[in-house]
């Protein structure tokens, strides 16, 4: 088999089950020098591309060239994307925007788990979801003195609620960087649609099991250095603006382009994920604060900056991947065959879920997951919006599977919730394998559903 690289015809080094090996140890040196040897990613992805692209017999320049269109180009349809819904999440937090659509899912109501649950989830949209945990946590002895509840019953409702967005919902850049590996970056408002679907089951679980692992936990939080005052929070309607109007618009447009082939290009920007995001973070840098607009921005942009530096990385690797034979070794393996959809969603979970337990990263896991999935795409023959999206909410799924030591966001969780690492273990560990699965499992109906419609 012959390859050619722009003029230049190649044979590659490696096809068949030496590609394969070559794929898991790059994998493998990424998982291992991130996790053990405490690398920074931006290195691990880096040289495990250029090691890869190597090996699969790109000559060092067309190394080079894969990795600059991989990186570019994923940037190219996210890169805005993260940038503005990190400056709308930064002035939610800011503004105590965050604060007051807490106290509006809350209220005084019953089931102070689920509405717990539910606020995460709504707040971990714009807002990631490490930030949406410091913020909210001291919301916890108050709720819990106030419904009788124990404060680790909360706190994993919370932690629960925020995780599940945080891998599934568009615009976090993790499932934003899966959509674009899986050229479903056109399909966003589908991806949030179904992820909202996926969310409602995952979310009954959240606050079940929440009550049931969290019933025998000691929680005690550290005391709040500082509560904003309720007289000087936002409004309820400014504060939910910035969120929903991005959400409306995506929505809208992706229905205008399943209802029709006309060509209406006014409405088209106007629905366009970026153009959005854009006026969502208008309204969101226009609500009151005593701070600077300005630090606001500066903040989001250093958020941001590594982000985009890691997904970008992850877009070379999956440009490199793209250039090797593995879809044309795999359906030669198969003598034809397809693939079934159940089957690809399957191992788009499989995957992510190994590298989120094994490395830590649930961005990290959805970026590199979808980079290997792309190249199986055809041979489910999954092509459109419906079904790049499932697949984009299997790697999802598999990427919550499971927070556990070497995930920041589980030691936000036991610091701020103030809980004993074992007991998180056995409670916090255990609910965000629960939440994959579950997660995972209603992929998997709405897929058999849509082959039946």
């Amino acid at each position: 088999m012959v390859r050619t690289f722009g003029k230049t015809k190649l044979s590659p080094l490696l096809t068949g089950i030496s590609l394969l090996f070559a794929i898991l140890l790059a994998i493998v040196f990424i998982i291992v020098a991130s996790a053990r040897w405490g690398w920074h990613p931006f290195f691990c992805l880096l040289l495990a591309t250029l090691g890869l692209g190597l090996g699969i017999g790109l000559p060092p320049t067309g190394v080079l060239d894969r990795i600059r269109e991989g990186f570019g180009g994923l940037l190219a349809s996210v890169g805005l994307l993260i940038v503005l819904g990190s400056i709308i999440g930064v002035a939610l937090e800011r503004s105590g925007a965050a604060h007051r659509i807490a106290d509006l899912l809350l209220g005084s109501g019953s089931r102070p788990g689920l509405r717990l649950a539910t606020l995460g989830a709504v707040v971990s949209v714009p807002v990631f979801c490490d930030s949406g945990y410091i913020i909210l946590a001291g919301l916890l002895p108050a709720l819990a003195a106030r419904s009788g509840k124990p404060v680790a019953v909360l706190a994993l409702s919370l932690a629960g609620g925020l995780y599940l967005t945080h891998t599934l919902m568009p615009p976090t850049p993790g499932p934003l960087a899966a959509a674009a590996n899986l050229g479903a970056d056109g399909a966003l408002g589908t991806i949030m649609l179904l992820a909202a679907i996926v969310c409602l089951p995952t979310l009954l679980v959240i606050w079940q099991g929440a009550a049931r692992l969290g019933a025998t936990v000691e929680a005690v939080p550290p005391v709040s250095e500082r509560e904003a005052p309720s007289d000087r929070l936002p409004s309820a309607s400014a504060s939910l603006l910035p969120l929903l109007l991005p959400v409306l618009l995506i929505a809208l447009g992706s229905l205008l382009r399943m209802v029709t082939d006309g060509d209406y290009p006014l409405l088209f920007f106007l629905f366009d994920p970026t153009v959005a995001l854009l006026l969502g973070c208008g309204l969101a840098l226009r609500l009151p604060h005593t701070d600077r607009r300005l630090d606001w921005i500066a903040d989001a942009l250093s958020l941001a900056g590594p982000i985009l530096i890691i997904t970008g990385l992850g877009g070379a690797f999956g440009a490199v991947l793209k250039a090797s034979t593995l879809a044309t070794d795999i359906a030669s393996w198969m003598e034809g065959e397809a693939v079934s959809g159940s089957a690809l969603l399957l191992l788009g979970f499989g995957i992510a879920a190994l590298l989120k337990t094994a490395q830590g990263s649930s961005t990290g896991a959805l970026v590199i997951a979808s980079s290997v999935l792309f190249p199986l795409l055809p041979l489910a023959g999954f092509a459109n919006d419906l079904e790049l999206a499932l697949m984009t909410l299997a790697i999802g799924a598999g990427a919550m599977t499971v927070s556990h030591a070497n995930d920041s966001y589980f030691w936000v969780v036991t610091r701020f919730a103030g809980i004993e690492v074992g007991d998180a273990y056995r409670s916090y560990t255990v609910l965000t394998g629960v939440m994959g699965v579950t997660s995972f499992l209603t992929v998997l109906v709405v897929y058999w559903v849509s082959t039946l419609l």
